[in-house]
Parts: structure tokens; sequence; C-alpha cells
């Protein structure tokens, strides 16, 4: 006879939740949580008093980090479990705040059963995933891997000009160096999809193999500005006809690569932007994401085509790259473990990528990492639209407390 899985509780889940989302509740019924302000220290303060009903201890870090601790029966770096609180203006009450609840309510579901875990367990708040109120966004998982430097980030400030440092220590979650997460055994971070794959299919758990690789180029097309009635059309440098005539040529030749490809036009600036005045100037970005180097690869050298393209009318065209990103694979082990868990719950899955960014992709440089999507209803977040449903919730923490379960017995 099969022994009965451990679940969560559905209804305890929802609760937890529904108070979270009173902290920068929105009259759409979204949330407006940004990084280290009052609604933020709220959040906090609600996590830090869930994890001390259970008998942890939380600790802070000097990026505000927040980590609290099941202790286990053998002295081994712990599993941690989390996401972030902090939240876009006028998002949703699912985006990130899931992820950390998912570590809470792991934890709390053991305690209840009486289940002693042999590696301790960690619950994890990240601070500023968002970016929203300090740029960039991953900022404290970012200091904590080594992709950004400290000293940098904490002058970072927002658009009234305070500091982080300044943000962090008003809201009482300055805490020590020594308390950063260095070591454990795997990092799980679950969250919603915020796109519409799953809902599409009918299914309930994406098993997350990587973060997308992308690059982000900006492209400056320069004319010459004349009256828009004087100029007959043929002696016009038009830098805004020249940019038109390359969005459509990039986007046909970008189109044939694999249809895994997602790319974006996204921000357009036109000068002098005055209807009567033929336009001298256009700077425009692209953007462009995939998992394999070598399309990203492609990606470029179309770009860089476009400077040479005869589609220009004229004008000028230059291609500066603004960033760019490698493909974050998760451990693959881990990502297994997730699959086995939720084959054995029965919930519909598939291994899916990830085009957004998201702590785990840090944190994965130094600690063998792995996420899980749930169903984002009509593929809508970082808005306050935002909606998964609570069984959907439910499943997707379930999937992670039977992993945790699993890797236990590693």
């Amino acid at each position: 006879m099969q022994k009965q899985k451990i679940l969560i509780d559905g209804k305890r889940l929802k609760h937890t939740l529904e108070e979270f989302s009173r902290f920068g509740l929105t009259e759409n019924n979204g949330v407006t949580r940004l990084s280290l302000s009052e609604e933020d220290r709220l959040a906090r303060n609600y996590l830090r008093s869930c994890c001390e009903e259970l008998g942890l201890t939380v600790k802070v870090d000097d990026m505000g980090n927040m980590y609290a601790t099941l202790e286990g029966t053998e002295n081994k770096p712990p599993i941690v479990l989390g996401s972030h609180l902090d939240s876009v203006k006028k998002g949703g009450r699912f985006d990130g705040v899931l992820g950390v609840v998912a570590g809470l309510e792991v934890v709390r579901t053991l305690v209840e059963n009486n289940i002693k875990p042999k590696v301790p367990i960690t619950i994890a708040n990240f601070t500023n995933e968002e970016g929203a109120r300090f740029e960039p966004s991953m900022m404290a998982s970012g200091v904590l891997s080594g992709k950004f430097e400290k000293s940098a980030m904490l002058q970072k400030t927002d658009t009234d000009g305070v500091t982080f440092r300044e943000a962090l220590k008003s809201i009482g979650y300055a805490g020590d160096e020594e308390e950063r997460l260095k070591e454990a055994g795997a990092f799980l971070e679950l969250h919603i999809e915020q796109g519409p794959i799953l809902e599409h299919e009918s299914l309930t758990i994406g098993v997350v193999e990587c973060v997308l690789g992308m690059v982000c180029y900006e492209i400056e097309v320069t004319g010459e500005s004349d009256h828009a009635g004087t100029t007959p059309m043929s002696m016009r440098k038009d830098a805004l006809f020249a940019t038109n005539n390359l969005i459509i040529e990039a986007r046909n030749k970008l189109s044939t690569l694999d249809d895994d490809l997602v790319f974006t036009m996204g921000r357009m600036n036109v000068q002098p932007n005055i209807h009567t005045v033929i336009p001298n100037k256009v700077v425009f970005s692209l953007e462009a994401r995939h998992k394999n180097p070598e399309t990203i690869k492609q990606v470029e050298e179309i770009i860089f085509s476009l400077t040479g393209s005869s589609a220009n009318e004229g004008c000028e065209v230059k291609a500066t790259k603004l960033w760019g990103r490698d493909t974050v694979w998760f451990d693959k082990e881990i990502c297994d473990s997730l699959e086995q868990s939720s084959n054995s719950l029965g919930y519909s899955y598939k291994r899916m990528v990830s085009g957004a960014g998201h702590d785990a992709q840090f944190i994965a440089s130094y600690i063998p990492s792995a996420m899980i999507f749930v169903p984002s209803i009509n593929g809508k977040s970082h808005s306050e639209d935002e909606l998964t449903t609570w069984e959907d919730c439910e499943k997707g923490i379930n999937v992670i407390l039977e992993t945790v379960l699993s890797l236990q017995s590693q």
C-alpha cells in the first residue's frame, strides 16, 4: 500500500497570501509594495512574526535579505526556499510573495506533522528583486553572487533621491554581512509563470530548466530635419521613415531564425518630435531572448546588418550594445527531482524556460538551484489583473514540499 502524501493546508495558504496582499493593496485588488517602503516593512514584519510563531529565528544580512531556518538533525548546508516580497507599482498579489510563502508553508507542514528534517530548511526573502524603486533588479541576490558591487548598490537612489542605504536603515532591516547566504545544498524558487503557456496547454506545473540569455541594443538612425510641407519626398532624409523600414526588415529576418526566439522594439525616441518638421533622429531599442547562444549570435549579426541596409533612406544607422546575459541553466538533478515530484503527485507538467529574470538565476552561480512555475491566468503579471488560482498555488507548493522531502532522503 502506497504511503499517503503529506500535503500543505490550502485554506491556511489562502489566508496567508491574503494577509500579505493587505500590505500595499491597490483599489483594483493589486499591490504596490516597493522595496524598502513602509508597505515592504509591514510585509517583512508579518513574515518575521509567522516564522517566530514556528520557533524560528529570523536573521538579516547587510542587504536586508531575510533568512529563517528550521534546524535539521544533521549539521549540513540548508535547503533554501524563497523569492521576494517587493512588487512593481500596481503589480499583482502573487508575484514573488508566493515563493516566500511556499517556504513558510513547507516549514509549517513539517512542524505540524512532527517531522524533524535531516537537512535544515531556510525560508528566504531577497531584497529588491523587482528594481522598481532602486535599479537594477535582482539587486540583493546580485550582490550575494558577486554580480554587483555592494558599495555601488548602496548608493543607488529612488526618484526622490533617497539612497538604498538610507531606505534600508529607515525600515530597520540593515543587518550584518556575516548573515549572508554563503552555501546551501539547494535553492528552490516557486513563481507564477507570468506568461500564457501553462494555461494555454492546460498544465499545472512548469519545471524551469533555464533563464533565457538575451541581448539589448540601441539603434540610432540619423537623418536631416527640414520643413514637412516644402521639402519634396525624393529629397528627404527622414529618420522615422528609415526606422520604419529597418524595423520591418529586422522583424522579417529575426522571424526566420527560430520559433522560440522572442524579440521586442519596446522604446523609441523621435527628434525633434514636431508634426511640421521631418524627423532628424530616431533612437529605438531592440532586445531578443533565446536559450541557444548561437541563435543570439545570429540575432546580433542581423542587428549589425541594419547599419548597412539599403532601406535606410539615406540616413546613417548606428547600433550600440547596451547589455546582454548568457542563458543560466538550472541544476539538472534538482529539475529531475521537481519533475518526479510533479509526477508522483499526479499533476500535469512540462519542462520549460523562463524569459523573465529571477533571483534564482544569480543564486544558481554558487548554489545548485531550480524553479517551478504555476499558471498565470491570461498570462497576466506586473499588473493588477495578475491572477493564479488558489488550487494551483497549493499544488505548486506541494511539489516544493515533496521535493524537499525527496532531497532529505538523499
